[in-house]
């Protein structure tokens, strides 16, 4: 399954990412655990391969839903493939003792924890990760910083920041509609975690 969902990321990304740097932000991601983390701890995609899943489902959604006439399809992959890159090296596996209620035994059962060792912010983090490699434009930096929409911890605290973001930058809205649909729609069940 891995390699499926990582060639399809890279071909997506590789036909639609041209900006300099690209190449060098595909090969770090590479190094890292993003095609083979999952994209939350117990929620959507809570399983191997969860995060590349999760990215690939949210750019169908962008591109499928959103795509009007002077889009860009870089600004689309960029923003949709790469708005979670900050979960890259973010997960851990840890297993815990869960009581098996047939046996009555107690069995090791894997689990996802949050390990940030550079906590900076959901949006934030993975903005300035893309931005170590390429320059964002600003439709593209507002989109991916708040994709959280009313989940993201600034908006929880007051912050009114967003509604300047949405109303300026349509791609910003359209990409928290993406995130949304393919988070409870269409990845609704994908959860390991709960399945156990």
């Amino acid at each position: 399954m891995e390699n499926q969902y990582r060639e399809e990321f890279c071909e997506i990304f590789e036909r639609q990412v041209h900006r300099e740097g690209s190449d060098r932000l595909l090969a770090w991601l590479k190094t890292t655990d993003f095609f083979t983390a999952p994209a939350s701890t117990k929620f959507h995609c809570a399983c191997e391969y969860g995060l590349v899943m999760h990215s690939l489902n949210v750019y169908r959604v962008l591109r499928e839903r959103y795509f009007e006439e002077g889009d860009s399809e870089e600004s689309f992959a960029l923003c949709a493939l790469l708005h979670d890159i900050c979960k890259a090296q973010f997960y851990k596996t840890s297993t815990r003792n869960v009581k098996n209620e047939e046996t009555g035994a107690w069995e090791k059962k894997p689990y996802y924890s949050v390990e940030d060792a550079f906590p900076y912010g959901h949006g934030e983090k993975s903005v300035y990760l893309i931005e170590r490699f390429l320059r964002l434009k600003p439709a593209e930096a507002m989109a991916v910083r708040w994709h959280m929409g009313g989940f993201d911890e600034s908006v929880k605290g007051g912050s009114f920041a967003i509604s300047s973001a949405y109303d300026k930058y349509p791609l910003a809205v359209k990409l928290h509609l993406a995130d949304l649909e393919a988070t409870y729609l269409r990845e609704h069940g994908t959860s390991e975690v709960r399945k156990a």
